[in-house]
């Protein structure tokens, strides 16, 4: 934005008069100047020193003393010539402005200074096409862009500046043909202003090809590009426009509830017929009637013709031919009832076609002939017809038939092609207009489902619709489902400013032709650091980024350090509503670039992480309600690569070693976030190759910027703004916050690339980034998540909370993991809460576009399912912990013949450990979820179901909102360490409550490669757990982490030689907590015991004690606070105490002081396996008792208090379901039939309608009605008996007198026409009262006489400013935290 310098009240582009102000040699207007000076190493030269006016030196007159009084008298007359030479230029300098002044208002346009193009010092520049000349415009060249032009190149420097012309009608269109435009320090490049933004239409296309040897690349920049330098400016501001919106009605197939018909057919013989309905387009029946062959079939046809109800719609169509024996009743039939006009003149193999309305007479029959001749009739017989469903949809009847070339051909097609209308959020119809290309996102588990459109013209659309050219392939959501907002993203991809880079038709040269069948090679737009002003606004880049060269990007802010405030600009940088679609490498880069606002921008089918902060040191960054989808798999980066990319790129690691995908590339993403703090407020990720939104953490700044910033500590810092963000369609998760990538180059030691995948880094957040100082929680705050093939949500580390949030139709909704384990993490905690989770929606999907598995769900209706048919989902996963999930809602969790679906469960083959503070408290699950847990079972997917992890899987009811037993734990039902007789066996879950308390040994090891660990409690000795440990077999030590009752007793014993070393840590324990093992040794072995606390900060030990010997078992228990130990050598057990002495704060592992542990170190000459179970029991065995008494059942619960989880939080939502009841389903003992509004149930018992009245605005229920039949009382209501600015609500039970008549009135309450409610036996039905136009969720649902409806729920937005409520009175959250996120620091 131009900014003055001091006050005036001069427009921005005049200078003002008098001109002895002084600015900078390099000085343009509208430049910002940063508080910095540029780098001397990027400076561009000086330009050459100007030559005094006048005669040399040498030649100059010099005057004497004696002459000093002629001297001042020619001085004086001198000064008076100049006076009246600056006067006479001053009043030249007016009048000339007075004239532009003048000539502009007489040509309608008005001078203004927020228009660059109306600066009065610019000249008019044509410079025509010279595609060989390479232009360079210097200080003092101030150019105003009149027309198209093709230039070599284009370079602006030193004070030039290039203005696009424009005008107020818009019709100035100017293309710039060229291979590269580089803007150097002082020069300038405008297009439009953030006050004046550009109206026409303005084109640069960057020309060449990767591989023109007679073109030199242009230092750090490369060819076809637009390069900004330091000082350079760069000021381009289309039209605003609404950048992208969201469904607010679904989009079927076709376009068509009844998702549109297609028929075609060689020799069908006889008469072909279709009824489809007038209400929703659905082909209601199909038959053919040979009428040429038989009467019969002749006379089914005069049967079916006269049982039709008037209004409905036919269509006939003669396949070979139909006459020989079609009756005459037939043909009378045909013409009194469809209104035909040829069917009496019918003759052999004559082709003919039909659509017409029942009863509609001879103006609603459409219908057409054609001769027959030579098995051929020249053309196709057609008859088409338009109609419209009672939602508003356009669409068309179509009937042929031919015959071609010897071959009878016969059809019919139900379409809505060039009339489907989308419904909008945002008022949109100002500023996207015909011609213009969107794209609608998907709403399924694949993005390929995406669909591009053209807009055409719509004089009849409203405010918030647009019509489209041709109608979906696929499904799109338009409304909230079982409480998560699934409304399918809707993005304008046209924008009257566009740049793009012009392509081959094929892939060519060094451009990943290896990989990509078209040209890869784009123009790019590169910004460095210390420009002068740069600010996008509502700009398209088409065909940008070039694949094959790092650095090349669509827009690439490339090491502009602080662009804000903080940097010293008093106009921050910014990018705004741009669209950047069909590019080759990424959307935006931002490279160690901070404080860059991103706002309302689209990224569209892009190759590479979409939105990219490139080296980790990047920070302060807003991304404020951009959208990204179709973010394909790249080349650059191993994180960028897909399968195949990732092990044929190998140039650059260790000789031949060969990448590992699942570990170092698969990380594709729309929004590749290199540091946490950078804010991102009310984005979308609609569909990616792997992940939505990815954090992963750069231990070190990498790239360009190595060696900068030694340590980012990126792992420490705590976490920007996150609020308001969708992630869907997206193969591998939605938003995962996990993982580092690799910060060396390839070795001998480390073969893989520089910047793969890297495993290393853990999320824990503190303050200043220091981990000396507290925890910082890292609060994710509403994400919906939905339709993400594998994880909605993968989260490592701590402390972390999600809350307001949703998850529905994951593979796997939500899953944690900690911090790390014992002895790397001192303790973090994850918590959810206030969130639902969804398991199969009523979004059931669409088969196609790489949705790779189709389906039954649990109500028996086919739809798409993520991973596979069998996989098992779960709503919330638990991997280790700690994790408090509370105050959530579970819904549609039921398992199916094909997999097991639950809505808790665990991490499939988890040899990790898991924490018995794991706590689950007030969840609620809504009818239906018919597993609430499920700890597996051995089988597809489970494996074996026998690791570590597996067989330790345990947490902890707190309330018991999910067991019914409040302060139970529940773990696998074969888990005999944590059961003692009361337990409760829960077999459909494979689990087992319990209550008790529960802590975890560590046991390390050292000197035993490759032991399994038996474990036996006194208690259950013939049911021991066994062990494998956690690290891989073979290691030189390993590590075993049971979870155990506490004040239990029990041995361990191994598969081989007992290790030489021991250390037994106490994970968990409370002060107190004790349990008392025996560990089995050679009886040979001596021992050294002690015990120490580790401080694992400082990584030093305290408390140092040896322990001493008792002589029996029966001694040691008797001083169970002492430091004693027994060695049994007749049995090989050395039994000692582990109790807690230390108190332990929060979420840490170990206690306050420090990790208690107990180390014993072996001694024996013995190689024997050391199993002493035979041994030991039963001299140590004893009798099964609980510590901790099990409560008695209750019920307990508290669900999340929101009802929707919504991308627009600020809209409040009614909740309805209405139950209407046939009278088939009343006859079959179903006596249910209400209608509900949020938490008020309103019931009815009796045959008729029930109506209620709900207003619009605040959700209160304001009338409830009942009447037996549609008589003149009901009629009268309807009328005048419903406020206005009312939701109408209509249930119907036992297919009441009157249906029929109901629909006339149905259009009062937002119908587009009257349904037909003939041969219907119940409804439903979503309407609204009010003068105003209708919203798009009105809604009639009928049910035929063979069908029911069922519970059909609906969510529906309350007080919208299209209801005529009030606007909001409190302020938008996203916008304070955009403030926030901007404000100066």
């Amino acid at each position: 934005m131009p900014v003055k310098y001091g006050p005036s009240r001069f427009p921005d582009f005049v200078p003002p008069p008098h001109g002895t102000h002084r600015t900078s040699p390099s000085y343009v207007p509208g430049r910002v100047a940063p508080i910095r000076s540029p780098p001397p190493a990027k400076a561009p030269p000086p330009p050459p020193p100007i030559k005094p006016h006048g005669l040399p030196a040498q030649q100059r007159a010099t005057f004497s003393l004696s002459e000093e009084n002629q001297h001042r008298e020619r001085m004086q007359n001198h000064r008076k010539r100049r006076n009246a030479l600056i006067c006479f230029g001053v009043s030249i300098l007016v009048f000339f402005l007075s004239l532009i002044l003048i000539l502009c208002l007489s040509k309608g346009d008005v001078l203004d200074g927020n228009c660059p193009d109306h600066d009065p010092f610019l000249s008019r520049w044509n410079p025509g096409h010279q595609p060989e000349k390479a232009i360079v415009v210097r200080q003092g060249n101030l150019f105003r862009l009149e027309s198209s032009a093709t230039l070599y190149s284009l370079t602006i420097q030193s004070g030039g500046k290039i203005v696009f012309a424009d005008n107020a009608d818009g019709s100035k269109n100017i293309t710039l043909r060229t291979r590269h435009i580089l803007i150097e320090d002082g020069g300038a490049l405008h297009i439009g202003g953030p006050k004046c933004r550009y109206r026409s239409h303005a084109t640069i296309a960057l020309v060449g090809r990767s591989d023109e040897k007679a073109v030199s690349e242009v230092p750090g920049l490369g060819r076809k590009f637009i390069g900004v330098m330091g000082g350079g400016t760069l000021e381009l501001h289309g039209t605003e426009r609404v950048s992208w919106s969201l469904l607010t009605r679904s989009l079927p197939v076709s376009g068509l509830a009844g998702s549109g018909y297609a028929f075609e057919r060689n020799f069908s013989r006889g008469i072909n017929l279709r009824v489809v309905d007038q209400d929703t387009a659905a082909v209601l029946f199909s038959e053919r009637y040979d009428t040429h062959q038989s009467r019969e079939d002749s006379q089914n046809l005069t049967r079916l013709l006269r049982s039709l109800p008037a209004g409905c719609i036919v269509t006939l169509a003669v396949g070979d031919s139909a006459v020989k024996s079609l009756l005459d009743e037939t043909k009378k039939v045909i013409e009194e009832k469809l209104g035909s006009r040829y069917v009496y003149d019918l003759k052999y193999r004559q082709a003919w076609a039909l659509v017409s309305v029942v009863d509609g007479g001879y103006a609603a029959c459409s219908e057409n002939v054609r001769e027959y001749e030579n098995h051929d009739t020249g053309g196709r017989a057609l008859a088409r017809r338009n109609f419209t469903t009672v939602d508003g949809v356009d669409f068309s009847v179509t009937a042929y038939s031919e015959w071609k070339t010897g071959f009878s051909i016969s059809g019919f097609q139900v379409d809505a092609v060039d009339q489907v209308v989308l419904n909008l959020q945002d008022e949109v119809q100002q500023t996207w207009h015909p011609g213009d290309q969107i794209v609608v996102a998907s709403t399924d588990y694949s993005m390929h489902q995406a669909e591009e459109f053209t807009l055409l013209s719509c004089p009849h659309c409203s405010s918030r619709q647009v019509r489209i050219q041709g109608s979906p392939q696929y499904s799109h959501v338009g409304e909230i489902v079982d409480g998560i907002d699934m409304r399918a993203e809707v993005a304008l991809l046209s924008r009257n400013i566009l740049i793009y880079g012009e392509m081959e038709n094929s892939c060519y040269g060094n451009n990943k032709c290896q990989f990509y069948s078209h040209d890869t090679y784009g123009g790019h737009i590169k910004i460095f650091g210390n420009f002068s002003s740069v600010h996008l606004s509502h700009v398209e880049l088409r065909n940008m980024g070039q694949q094959g060269e790092r650095g090349r990007y669509p827009l690439h802010f490339h090491m502009c350090g602080d662009v804000d405030q903080k940097g010293g600009y008093q106009e921050p940088t910014y990018v705004d509503g741009l669209s950047i679609h069909h590019s080759f490498s990424r959307c935006l880069s931002i490279h160690s670039t901070n404080g860059l606002l991103v706002k309302h921008t689209v990224g569209y089918d892009t190759l590479g992480h979409c939105f990219f902060l490139e080296d980790g040191i990047e920070q302060r960054n807003t991304f404020y309600h951009n959208l990204g989808l179709l973010t394909r798999p790249g080349t650059l980066l191993p994180t960028d690569r897909n399968e195949i990319f990732c092990t044929s790129i190998k140039d650059k690691v260790y000789k031949d070693y060969t990448p590992s995908p699942n570990t170092e590339c698969k990380a594709v993403s729309t929004f590749w976030i290199a540091n946490p703090n950078n804010n991102l407020i009310n984005n979308a990720a609609a569909g990616s190759q792997e992940a939505g939104i990815w954090f992963v953490f750069h231990s070190s700044s990498t790239g360009d910027s190595h060696g900068l910033v030694p340590e980012t500590k990126a792992e420490l810092t705590p976490l920007g703004l996150f609020y308001n963000n969708r992630v869907h369609s997206n193969y591998k998760g939605g938003l995962i916050i996990d993982k580092g990538v690799k910060t060396t180059t390839a070795t001998a030691a480390d073969p893989r690339e520089y910047l793969c995948l890297d495993n290393s880094a853990r999320f824990r957040p503190h303050q200043n980034a220091d981990p000396s100082r507290p925890r910082v929680a890292a609060v994710i705050d509403t994400l919906i998540s939905f339709k993400n093939n594998d994880l909605g949500a993968w989260i490592r580390g701590g402390d972390i909370i999600i809350k307001n949030s949703g998850f529905a139709d994951n593979g796997v909704g939500l899953s944690f993991a900690s911090d790390g384990s014992y002895p790397k993490d001192e303790g973090s905690s994850q918590e959810v809460t206030q969130s639902l989770f969804v398991g199969e929606s009523q979004n059931r999907g669409t088969n196609g576009a790489q949705n790779k598995f189709w389906g039954s769900g649990f109500d028996g209706k086919m739809r798409s399912l993520p991973r596979n048919r069998s996989f098992p989902i779960r709503g919330f996963q638990i991997y280790d912990g700690p994790i408090r999930l509370t105050q959530s809602t579970f819904r549609a969790f039921v398992p199916t013949a094909d997999r097991f679906v639950s809505a808790v469960g665990f991490s499939l083959k988890n040899n990790w450990q898991l924490t018995p503070r794991n706590n689950l408290s007030q969840l609620c699950f809504h009818s239906p979820v018919g597993l609430r847990m499920f700890f597996g079972q051995p089988g597809q997917w489970f494996e074996e179901n026998n690791l570590d992890g597996d067989k330790n899987s345990i947490f902890h009811d707190v309330d018991g909102s999910v067991t019914g037993y409040r302060d139970t734990y529940v773990g696998r039902a074969d888990n005999y360490l944590i059961q003692h007789p009361d337990c409760v066996n829960m077999n459909r879950w494979n689990g087992v409550i319990c209550s008790g308390h529960y802590s975890q040994v560590y046991i390390q090891t050292q000197g035993a490669s490759s032991l399994s660990l038996s474990i036996c409690r006194d208690e259950y000795p013939d049911a021991p757990q066994v062990l494998r440990g956690i690290n891989s077999q073979g290691a030189l030590s390993q590590q075993y982490q049971p979870v155990l009752m506490m004040s239990k007793s029990y041995t361990l014993h191994w598969n081989g030689p007992a290790p030489r070393e021991i250390v037994l840590s106490l994970i968990n324990f409370n002060k107190g907590d004790w349990v008392l093992v025996g560990l089995c040794y050679p009886l040979d072995t001596t021992f050294q015991v002690m015990a120490d606390i580790n401080n694992r900060q400082t990584n030093t030990f305290s408390d140092m004690t040896d322990y001493g010997t008792v002589s029996s078992i029966a001694e040691l228990e008797k001083r169970p606070m002492e430091r004693k130990y027994f060695f049994d050598a007749k049995v090989g057990l050395l039994w000692l105490y582990l109790r807690a002495r230390h108190s332990r704060e929060g979420h840490s592992y170990c206690s306050v002081k420090g990790c208690e542990r107990v180390k014993i170190m072996a001694t024996t000459s013995s190689k024997q396996i050391c199993n002493c179970i035979a041994k030991a029991y039963p001299t140590y065995s004893k009798t099964p008792s609980a510590v901790v008494p099990m409560p008695a059942l209750s019920t307990q619960s508290c669900s999340a208090k929101q009802l929707v989880f919504s991308s627009e939080p600020w809209t409040s939502y009614l909740l309805t379901r209405i139950k209407s009841l046939s009278k088939a389903e009343e006859q079959s003992g179903d006596d249910s039939s209400l209608i509900l509004v949020n938490d008020v149930t309103l019931s009815f018992s009796q045959p008729g309608y029930f109506l209620v009245s709900v207003d619009a605005c605040s959700g209160k229920v304001t009338k409830n009605d009942f009447f037996a039949e549609m008589d003149i009382k009901m009629e009268q209501y309807l009328k005048t008996g419903i406020p206005k600015r009312s939701i109408v609500l209509i249930a119907t039970r036992s297919q009441p007198e009157g249906l029929a008549r109901l629909g006339p009135y149905l259009t009062c309450f937002g119908l587009t026409k009257a349904p037909d409610l003939h041969n219907k036996d119940s409804l439903a039905f979503w309407g609204f009262h009010s003068n105003l136009s209708p919203p798009p969720w009105v809604m009639l649902k009928p049910a035929p006489w063979d069908k029911s409806l069922g519970l059909q729920e609906r969510y529906l937005p309350l007080g919208l400013k299209a209801y005529g409520c009030p606007p909001l009175s409190q302020p938008r959250k996203d916008l304070e935290l955009l403030r926030k996120a901007t404000m100066p620091q």
